[in-house]
């Protein structure tokens, strides 16, 4: 009898562990998730800011970018480039602002849909439609894939 009672003890306690690792697991992947859209709110918030240095800080210093504008495979891009694209559309589009749709975490990407807006040169208000796939690592953006249709 008293055999039987260790080895039900062993076997509730490795079940105990067990659960434990995978509750820590679960709690470790929320934890990620929720530091990857903060990631991504601070993000568009620097945008809507025009803070382009701080924009810039979101990204990894060696981020790969997939944008209709580049062509049609990844750029890497320095943070001073990023700044300096920014601030030629705040130029164009001196109001330009992101209005975020909807943001989907999954893994260590989250999905982003919006809305880019401001005024033309010439007066016109503009709107594009924009999905950006972000890979983040460690608090930093490391890829970038948008994609939006060029032709608007």
């Amino acid at each position: 009898m008293k055999m039987n009672f260790n080895v039900t003890l062993v076997v509730v306690a490795i079940a105990c562990i067990f659960s434990c690792n995978k509750a820590i697991e679960k709690v470790d992947d929320a934890t990620a998730k929720n530091q990857n859209r903060e990631t991504v709110v601070k993000l568009f918030e620097a945008f809507n800011k025009h803070d382009w240095d701080g924009y810039a800080g979101y990204y990894a210093a060696d981020a790969d970018f997939l944008d209709p504008s580049f062509g049609n495979d990844y750029v890497r891009q320095t943070h001073q480039q990023i700044v300096d694209k920014y601030l030629a559309f705040e130029k164009i589009s001196p109001d330009i602002k992101d209005e975020v749709v909807g943001i989907y975490d999954i893994g260590e990407k989250v999905i982003v849909e919006f809305v880019a807006g401001g005024t033309a040169p010439d007066g016109t208000k503009w709107r594009l439609p924009i999905c950006s796939v972000l890979t983040i690592k460690d608090g930093k953006v490391i890829r970038d894939a948008t994609y939006f249709d060029e032709e608007k």
